[in-house]
C-alpha cells in the first residue's frame, strides 16, 4: 500500500520475527521524505536488524532499482518489542521500493515477507523459518525463500523465491513462484531393540515408559548397557502425529538442527553441561533451545547422572512437572516446550564395581554419590532398574531378541487404549494424567485400591501413591485391562521401588 503526500511518500509492509519459540508479525513502515539523504531504522532493532539496510540498499541495486537520495525512515511495529534476525530484509526492500515509487499496483496487506537478502539480491533462510510461516497463518500470501520450503512443508499460502526480483514478480503477479511440496515424513534410522542381549527386566521397563510416558533410572556397573538400552527407547515410540512432529521441527529450526521428522528426537547432554546448555540461553532477544527444549516429543538421556553439576539436576524439576521451562532474562521471558521422557543413568558407586572384590569405595563416599541425584528429583522417577550382568547363556545364544517393532506394536496398542480414554480430555498418556483427575475418574478395581491404599498408609508422600498409580493404568492398557488390577498394582510398585544397587 502506498501513500501520497505532499513531500512524503509512505509505504507498509508486513514482515515475521522470533518471540522466544513463535512468530510474530512486524509492520513494516517505510516513509521517504525530503531531506539529506540518510537511512533511519527504529522500533528497537538489534543489530542484525539495524544491518538491514545496507543489504536491502545493495540488493535493490542487483537488480536495477535505485535507493532513493532522500530521508529514508524504516519503523518497525509495534515499538516497543525488540526486533531480531535477519528476516525482515526482504519486507523493507519491498517497502522502500513501494514508497520510493518504483513498485505499484500491489497490495501488500494481506502478504507476508520473510528473507534475508544477499548483497547479489538473493534470498537465503533464516532461523527459524517455520515458527515465522506458522504466525502468518491466515494470511493471503507468504513469501519465503526457497531454499526454506523444505523446513515449511506443506501450507497452500507459502511461495518460495529464490531472490529478490521472483519476490517482486510474485507479487506483480507475474510468477508463482515455488510451491512446498508434500513428502512423506522422513524417519531416521532407529537402533533396533534386538541388539540387547539379556536384561529382561530393564527391555520390559522400556515397553511400560513407551506406552505410558514415564521417566526411567538405570543403576548398574560400567559397559552393563545402559546406554544401549536407552538409546532404543525412541525405537519402541510411535512414530509423532502431525501437530506434535510440527513442535519439535519448529524447536528445532530455531537451533538450526536437521529436521527430525517423525521420530521422537533423542538428545543425550554431556554431564559437563551448563544449566544454559541445557534449559536454553537468550542473548538480547534471541532464544536459543537446550538440550531439555530439543528432547520434546521424546527423550532426554542423562549418562552417569551423578556426575552433572547440582544445578543441572535440580533444573530438570520444572519440566518433569509441568512439561515447559521457564526462561526469565533481562532481554526476554517466557516458557519454552519441554515435555520429554527422562532416562537417566549411574554406576552404583564412584568406581563403578561395587559387589566385587575390586571396588574400595568406603559407605560413605556410595552415599554421597547416590545423593547427587536429590530425592525430590528421584521422587519423580517412575520406573526404577538395576542391571546386572547377562547370564552367559543368554550373551552366546545366537538368536536375535524381540525386535523394536514388535515392541512398537503393543505399545502403539496400549496408546491407542489410552486415547480411547482420554478422548475429551487435554492429554494422552497416563504419566500426565492430573493428580485431581487420577484418583476421582482413574480409580483401579477393588484389589487394586486396597493395595494402594496399603502403600498410601506406608508412604511419606502423596506423589509417590500417585505415580504407582499410572503406572498401573499403563501396565493395565499393555495386559488389556479394562481398569488396573491388584497384579497390576502390584507390578507398578515392584517396578518404581525395584532393588537398585543403591538400596542396599
Amino acid at each position: 500500500m502506498c501513500e501520497g503526500l505532499t513531500d512524503v511518500a509512505l509505504a507498509r509492509a508486513i514482515g515475521v520475527v522470533l518471540s522466544g519459540v513463535c512468530g510474530s508479525l512486524v509492520r513494516v513502515e517505510v516513509e521517504v521524505s525530503s531531506g539529506l539523504p540518510s537511512v533511519g531504522v527504529v522500533g528497537l532493532p538489534d543489530t542484525s536488524v539495524g544491518e538491514s539496510r545496507w543489504r536491502a540498499r545493495s540488493a535493490l541495486t542487483s537488480i536495477g532499482a535505485t535507493w532513493p537520495l532522500q530521508r529514508v525512515t524504516v519503523s518497525l511495529a509495534p515499538a516497543e518489542v525488540r526486533k531480531v534476525g535477519a528476516g525482515l530484509d526482504l519486507p523493507i526492500a519491498i517497502a522502500v521500493l513501494v514508497a520510493s515509487e518504483q513498485l505499484s499496483g500491489i497490495h501488500l496487506d494481506s502478504t507476508v515477507l520473510l528473507g534475508e537478502l544477499g548483497l547479489d539480491g538473493s534470498l537465503r533462510p533464516v532461523r527459524g523459518a517455520l515458527a515465522g510461516v506458522l504466525a502468518a497463518q491466515g494470511s493471503d500470501r507468504i513469501i519465503v525463500p526457497a531454499a526454506s520450503l523444505a523446513e515449511i512443508g506443506s501450507i497452500p499460502a507459502v511461495r518460495g523465491a529464490h531472490d529478490l526480483a521472483e519476490a517482486i514478480a510474485i507479487l506483480r503477479g507475474e510468477a508463482v513462484g515455488a510451491s512446498p511440496v508434500a513428502h512423506a515424513p522422513a524417519q531416521s534410522e532407529r537402533p533396533d531393540l534386538a541388539d540387547v542381549r539379556g536384561h529382561t527386566q530393564a527391555r520390559h521397563c522400556l515397553e511400560i515408559a513407551a506406552a505410558g510416558g514415564h521417566h526411567l533410572a538405570m543403576v548398574g556397573a560400567p559397559g552393563i548397557g545402559k546406554t544401549l538400552l536407552a538409546e532404543r527407547l525412541p525405537g519402541v515410540m510411535p512414530d509423532l502425529q502431525e501437530e506434535s512432529a510440527r513442535e519439535v521441527a519448529v524447536v528445532h529450526s530455531l537451533a538450526d538442527r536437521p529436521h527430525p521428522g517423525v521420530t521422537p528426537p533423542f538428545e543425550a547432554p554431556h554431564h559437563s553441561a551448563s544449566v544454559s546448555a541445557l534449559i536454553g540461553s537468550v542473548s538480547g532477544a534471541r532464544v536459543t533451545p537446550g538440550a531439555f527444549v530439543l528432547a520434546h516429543h521424546g527423550v532426554l538421556f542423562m549418562d552417569e547422572a551423578p556426575e552433572f553439576a547440582r544445578p543441572c539436576l535440580e533444573a530438570l524439576r520444572q519440566p518433569l512437572e509441568s512439561g515447559v521451562v521457564s526462561l526469565h532474562r533481562s532481554g526476554w521471558s517466557g516458557t519454552l516446550p519441554s515435555a520429554f521422557q527422562l532416562v537417566v543413568a549411574a554406576n552404583p558407586c564412584p568406581c563403578g564395581m561395587r559387589g566385587t572384590p575390586e571396588c574400595s569405595c568406603p559407605p560413605a563416599a556410595i552415599r554421597r554419590y547416590a545423593a547427587r541425584l536429590s530425592g525430590p528429583l528421584m521422587d519423580r522417577i517412575d520406573l526404577r532398574v538395576g542391571l546386572s550382568r547377562p547370564r552367559d547363556v543368554e550373551l552366546r545364544d545366537p538368536t536375535r531378541a524381540e525386535a523394536s517393532s514388535r515392541v512398537r506394536e503393543r505399545v502403539a496398542v496400549a496408546r491407542e487404549r489410552a486415547t480411547q480414554r482420554f478422548v475429551e480430555m487435554p492429554w494422552k498418556l497416563n504419566a500426565r494424567i492430573p493428580t485431581g483427575e487420577l484418583r476421582r475418574r482413574f480409580a483401579p478395581d477393588d484389589g487394586g485400591s486396597q493395595l494402594l491404599a496399603d502403600v498410601e498408609r506406608q508412604s511419606r508422600n502423596l506423589r509417590g501413591p500417585d505415580r504407582i498409580l499410572r503406572v498401573a493404568w499403563t501396565v493395565a492398557d499393555l495386559q488389556g485391562h479394562d481398569r488396573p488390577t491388584r497384579d497390576d498394582v502390584a507390578q507398578a510398585l515392584g517396578l518404581r521401588g525395584a532393588a537398585t544397587p543403591w538400596a542396599a
